[in-house]
């Protein structure tokens, strides 16, 4: 589950000596308390006031007038919570891991991305470059963080069976082994909010069942009603309130759609493949086009690599009348366009925008649409 940072005074305990060796992790979260931070085990969380809380601060909501119990900042921790629960569905992790994730980090920074810790600790989960977690700036990467965070949990044998504190442990190997069984309300309340708004997210074992999915009132971008313009404003990186994928849409552009999706929030990268969008390095992130050609080849679909050419892919179709999964194309000439994007249904598109912006959704009406292509 992701994992959410709470407290404004930091103050550091007595240094802890941390048992093991190899690449395990200086817990400074046992070292790290917040003075304004719940002090005491969160076991009568209202999970439904805190789905509303979550739900608030992913709309866009500033965090000012938010309350989310046991944290002292949500809108700098619910968005951490969003990345480690992001990485962990890209990762195919089970909502135990998510939630034992999520418990981690409540524990080892109170879900904040400190640029400190118990000697070298850094980030989330106060990973330590001196035992091989990587580097200073790929450890104060969230989503770098987490990815590695549930690398090392699922090498732990039988981890399934144990308790959120002794998985946690068995990864952390801190010195304050029963700490973490404190945020396991939190966490596995966090976890179930921020799951629903991820395509299939919201599955008890993070499989899509297509539950909850409506059919679409229609497959044309330009109808009334079907332009976007309903959703109202999108924050970038967020599911719109209310969307699901389209139960007529065809299986691979479901597949296609879902996968694009699990790559929101996160940023483009001018030539970056899209191979892994999550992780540190930052020509495995996505653009506009290898967005379309990765997300379709995790639906056994083969695409070239730039707009240039995925504007001849398939056939063309007329913007009046696009189905889920189409691929639309902007900027530049319909014969050379410069953008790409990806029609999801409901009058929404997903796309890679640009330098400095995240993998987002937008409503259609702000395309000025150039070309039309059906791959499928």
């Amino acid at each position: 589950m992701k994992a959410l940072a709470a407290g404004i005074g930091v103050v550091f305990l007595s240094p802890i000596l941390i048992a093991g060796t190899g690449m395990m992790l200086a817990s400074s979260a046992d070292a790290v308390q917040s003075s304004g931070s719940f002090s005491g085990c969160l076991s009568d969380i209202d999970s439904d006031k805190v789905a509303e809380q979550v739900t608030k601060i992913l709309d866009g909501a500033s965090g000012k007038d938010v309350q989310v119990e046991g944290l002292d900042l949500p809108a700098e921790q619910v968005p951490n919570a969003q990345t480690i629960v992001a990485a962990g569905l890209s990762l195919d992790v089970p909502k135990k891991g998510q939630i034992i994730a999520l418990a981690t980090a409540m524990q080892e920074s109170r879900l904040r991305n400190l640029n400190y810790g118990d000697r070298d600790s850094l980030g989330l989960f106060q990973q330590r470059p001196s035992q091989g977690w990587g580097s200073a700036q790929q450890i104060r990467d969230p989503a770098y963080a987490s990815e590695q965070f549930y690398k090392h949990l699922l090498k732990v044998d039988g981890w399934q069976q144990m308790t959120v504190t002794q998985a946690a442990q068995a990864v952390q190997k801190s010195g304050l082994p029963d700490a973490y069984a404190q945020w396991e309300s939190l966490a596995t309340a966090l976890q179930s909010a921020i799951a629903k708004t991820f395509p299939g997210g919201g599955d008890a074992d993070g499989k899509d069942t297509n539950q909850g999915e409506k059919p679409s009132t229609s497959t044309t971008g330009c109808a009334p009603g079907q332009d976007g313009s309903g959703f109202g404003r999108i924050p970038e990186g967020s599911v719109p309130k209310g969307y699901s994928i389209p139960k007529d849409a065809d299986p691979k552009a479901r597949k296609a759609i879902k996968w694009a999706m699990h790559q929101l929030g996160t940023l483009y990268q001018w030539g970056g493949s899209c191979t892994n969008a999550h992780g540190p390095d930052p020509m495995g992130r996505c653009d506009c086009s290898s967005l379309m050609q990765q997300a379709y080849a995790h639906a056994g679909i083969t695409l070239t690599r730039t707009t240039y050419t995925q504007v001849n892919e398939g056939k063309a179709v007329s913007p009046s009348k696009l189905q889920p999964g189409d691929l639309i194309f902007s900027r530049g000439s319909a014969a050379r366009p410069e953008h790409v994007g990806m029609y999801m249904g409901e009058g929404l598109v997903i796309e890679a925008p640009r330098t400095t912006k995240p993998v987002r959704i937008t409503p259609i009406k702000d395309w000025d649409i150039l070309a039309a292509r059906r791959v499928l």
